[in-house]
């Protein structure tokens, strides 16, 4: 086996980079000018004003916490993916190139039990009917 070299340092021809002077490219991220240092909190997409409004309209008394909240919030993200990753297998089989209410409610189907498919595949159709009727 060969000795391993560490490589070498080639000089720069330029004078002063954003690396050499230890200064990020392109400026800081965000925030009013004069303030150092702060940066913009990256901004996370949730359910949870959907959550609470439908909690709301079921039981108008009762209240969640923000740890019922987190667990309700992941719930809805990974059945949704759950549904979008079927809808997609089931698309590329039929070698379509578009995922169509057909694919979800297909989807829908294959991925929940007995009543709740059906229960969730009328009120799919309900909100697709008042969409379309609204456009």
């Amino acid at each position: 086996m060969a000795p391993v070299v560490a490589p070498q340092a080639v000089p720069s021809k330029t004078t002063t980079t954003a690396k050499a002077s230890g200064k990020r490219a392109g400026g800081k991220k965000g925030g009013v000018k004069g303030e150092k240092g702060k940066r913009k909190a990256k901004r996370r997409e949730t359910y949870s004003t959907y959550i609470y409004k439908v909690l709301k309209q079921v039981h108008p008394d009762t209240g969640i916490s923000s740890k019922a909240m987190n667990i309700m919030n992941s719930f809805v993200a990974d059945i949704f993916e759950r549904i979008a990753n079927e809808a997609s297998k089931l698309a590329q089989y039929n070698k379509r190139s578009t995922i169509t209410s057909r694919e979800i409610q297909t989807s829908v189907r294959l991925l929940l039990p007995g009543e709740l498919a059906k229960h969730a595949v009328s009120e799919g159709t309900k909100a697709v009917t008042k969409y379309t009727s609204n456009k």
